[in-house]
């Protein structure tokens, strides 16, 4: 028997016409929303709403809806991704809310992350910083080597999976006070230092991924330890100390 059942909220949406607006709060009312809907479904009967009466819609960013791809992302009520620990806000369900909340909707703020418009931010810095080293350099010209041929020990399989959760939402960099990727770069790092695979490049990987986080312009990291308890998929600090051990080592 479902339990669901209908509340009205209060919405105070950060609205912002292009990256040159000053942008600012707008206020908005709406009803008869279901405890059963998603947070972004929620969105969507208000974008309905305002349709039809001739508004401009809210633009936000979202993909897969499952809490994989890594685009949604909003700052909701002072959290990344709202109230409930290891929850994208596609995850996030109206059941989270009370009929009568007022609710907070931001974008995530960050230098690197410049607002495209309203709750879309443009997060191609994390792009970057793969292309320039976050991938393996395969020959496959007829040369492949079977998967299982290549041992790998359990705990290093376990800890590069683990790294490897990570869907470059940018959750981390928008709950750090400094805006640091670190988590994400560690990350990234992480789950090839810790293959065979990925050893023969590592030096060059991670020197190439530091940089170009740095030239993004990302702060750096002072270990709060915000950046893992926001973070969706749970990527441990271990990935930043990890990076730092590998770049280290790189720069001998």
């Amino acid at each position: 028997m479902s339990t669901a059942k209908n509340i009205n909220i209060n919405l105070k949406i950060w609205r912002q016409k292009n990256a040159n607006d000053k942008g600012g709060i707008v206020d908005y009312k709406l009803d008869n929303v279901s405890t059963a809907s998603s947070f972004l479904e929620m969105l969507d009967q208000l974008n309905e709403q305002l349709i039809n009466n001739k508004q401009e819609p809210v633009a936000f960013d979202h993909d897969c809806r499952e809490g994989i791809c890594g685009m949604c992302s909003l700052y909701i009520n002072g959290r990344a991704h709202g109230p409930e620990t290891g929850t994208t806000t596609c995850q996030l369900h109206m059941r989270k809310f009370k009929d009568g909340d007022t609710i907070y909707i931001e974008p995530f703020r960050s230098k690197a992350f410049p607002v495209v418009k309203d709750l879309v931010v443009d997060r191609s810095s994390f792009d970057r910083i793969q292309q320039a080293g976050g991938f393996v350099s395969v020959n496959t010209s007829g040369n492949t080597i079977d998967a299982n041929a290549t041992p790998v020990p359990k705990d290093d399989a376990d800890k590069a999976f683990m790294a490897a959760a990570c869907i470059g939402c940018g959750a981390c960099v928008a709950t750090c006070k400094n805006g640091s990727a670190m988590l994400f770069v560690g990350a990234k790092v992480s789950q090839y230092a810790l293959l065979p695979q990925g050893k023969v490049e590592a030096a060059q990987r991670v020197q190439n991924m530091v940089r170009q986080m740095d030239e993004e312009g990302f702060g750096n990291c002072t270990n709060t330890g915000a950046c893992e308890i926001e973070c969706p998929k749970g990527i441990s600090l271990e990935n930043i100390a990890r990076m730092n051990r590998e770049f280290l080592k790189a720069s001998l």
